[in-house]
């Protein structure tokens, strides 16, 4: 998968991420870890993988994924976690999926059958239940988990979308431009598996209410 880049939002994430740069050592494809220059501690435990490091020039995290995505020049990209949640296995069946069913975005999905979670908590669960319903009502997206940012898809599509959420709204305006933009949208199973170290960066009331926000404005915006 040389055609693909990983984009990994890391930060404070100097305890977990080399495990998962450890995992994927033997995948076949670029990474471009996404973080602030005054996180000396990541920095400095990453500094020597081959990885590619890029400062983001403000903060939050869609700031960082924009800021990844732009530098991405690869065909594929897909966002990746650097707390050990995301399973790189999956990634063959996603970029497979893209592939050979001409999709533009491969969102993962814990809310299959078969699929699940081992960090989801009651009230994350419950509020992406109502977020994927918002989503399906008013913006007719297909996808079963539109808060997992477990997403693959191609470069040259997501680049002219012109992204601009700065914090955890990301997760919704990446599907919602995709949507509006007629782009192909595919969903594939996933489970998520524990995270390596720390606590959630998503306050769930906080975060909730910009993303809610977000939707509203999406939605009054067209």
């Amino acid at each position: 998968m040389s055609d693909l880049t990983l984009i990994i939002p890391a930060k404070n994430e100097n305890e977990s991420l080399p495990k998962v740069l450890d995992e994927l050592e033997n995948f076949d494809f670029k990474k471009n870890i996404v973080l602030e220059s005054s996180d000396k501690l990541t920095i400095e435990a990453v500094k020597n993988y081959n990885c590619n490091i890029i400062f983001q020039e403000s903060k939050g995290y869609g700031d960082a994924l924009n800021k990844g995505i732009e530098t991405v020049e690869t065909e594929f990209f897909c966002i990746f976690n650097a707390d050990g949640s995301f399973d790189p296995k999956e990634l063959d069946f996603m970029i497979g999926k893209l592939k050979n069913d001409n999709y533009d975005f491969v969102f993962a999905s814990r809310y299959e059958k078969n699929c699940g979670s081992d960090d989801d908590t009651f009230i994350t669960l419950i509020g992406n239940y109502v977020f994927t319903f918002l989503g399906k009502v008013f913006f007719k997206l297909q996808i079963t988990d539109i808060l997992y940012t477990y997403v693959l898809g191609r470069t040259s599509c997501a680049k002219k979308l012109e992204l601009s959420s700065k914090d955890f709204s990301f997760c919704v305006e990446l599907p919602i431009k995709a949507k509006r933009a007629n782009l192909k949208i595919g969903t594939s199973k996933s489970y998520e598996r524990a995270r390596i170290a720390g606590e959630k960066k998503v306050n769930a009331f906080k975060d909730g209410l910009k993303i809610l926000f977000s939707m509203i404005k999406l939605f009054f915006r067209y």
